[in-house]
């Protein structure tokens, strides 16, 4: 007789499109997911026949079809699913009319393009850092920018409190005050670190494209992905890993 396929509790939220792995496994350690009326014990995998809540809400696999959305986030708004947490958060700015989530994040006093979606395999292979996927800024500081902050900048900083130094990137001088750069990596507040290492502050940051996808539309407004720009992003992500890997450098103790 077949064994039941057993599948773990943040993999089957991310699939039925209730949140991404992350946001899963969040819910998970907080206690707020049940499994047949029980708070599970870590790593516990779930049955077909298993009874999933969150907050005591049962969550079913009644999905139709995905929802990919590009959206121009204004500053001020926080890309967080928790809504009880942060008043300004994305979900409620959008208030559209299925659960979805945004991949990744662009922080508060940032703007411009973010991806949104319900399908929580797409988010684990997009957020890989390993994947190498390319994400576009326009950044304007408060002093003239120089060759060698270009030069820096491209080549890689070390950010001490991260205890990383990024990878080399594209930097490209647009005017006296602003600059553009491609970034690989998805470190946390990136830019306005790299910047601040090297005494520059940031004014403005905005992302202009994620990958295949460009900025294209009002600030505060969004759109769904075209027919054609979800092919190609399907294309490019294709090879990528919807797991972690371990890389060989990380720190042995």
């Amino acid at each position: 007789m077949e064994e039941p396929q057993l599948k773990r509790i943040n993999k089957f939220l991310s699939e039925v499109g209730y949140c991404s792995r992350r946001e899963a496994d969040r819910l998970i350690e907080a206690d707020r997911v049940t499994i047949n009326g029980v708070v599970p014990e870590k790593g516990t995998k779930l049955t077909p026949n298993d009874v999933v809540a969150v907050d005591g809400q049962e969550i079913k696999n009644t999905k139709e079809s995905f929802v990919y959305l590009a959206f121009n986030k204004p500053v001020g708004i926080v890309c967080t699913t928790d809504t009880s947490v942060e008043k300004d958060n994305i979900i409620d700015f959008l208030n559209y009319k299925k659960r979805i989530f945004p991949i990744g994040r662009l922080d508060k006093p940032s703007e411009g393009l973010i991806l949104l979606t319900d399908d929580g395999d797409i988010v684990n292979k997009i957020l890989r850092a390993s994947n190498n996927h390319e994400k576009e800024y326009i950044v304007t500081v408060d002093k003239p920018i120089s060759q060698t902050f270009i030069e820096r900048m491209a080549g890689g900083i070390h950010i001490e409190d991260l205890n990383k130094t990024t990878k080399k990137c594209v930097v490209e001088k647009l005017s006296t005050y602003k600059f553009k750069i491609i970034l690989t990596q998805g470190l946390n507040r990136q830019i306005r670190r790299m910047c601040d290492y090297l005494n520059y502050e940031v004014q403005t940051l905005k992302r202009v494209r994620i990958m295949n996808v460009k900025l294209d539309m009002p600030i505060g407004e969004y759109r769904e992905l075209t027919k054609e720009e979800f092919k190609e992003l399907n294309d490019l992500i294709s090879t990528s890993t919807k797991e972690f890997v371990k890389t060989q450098n990380r720190k042995k103790r």
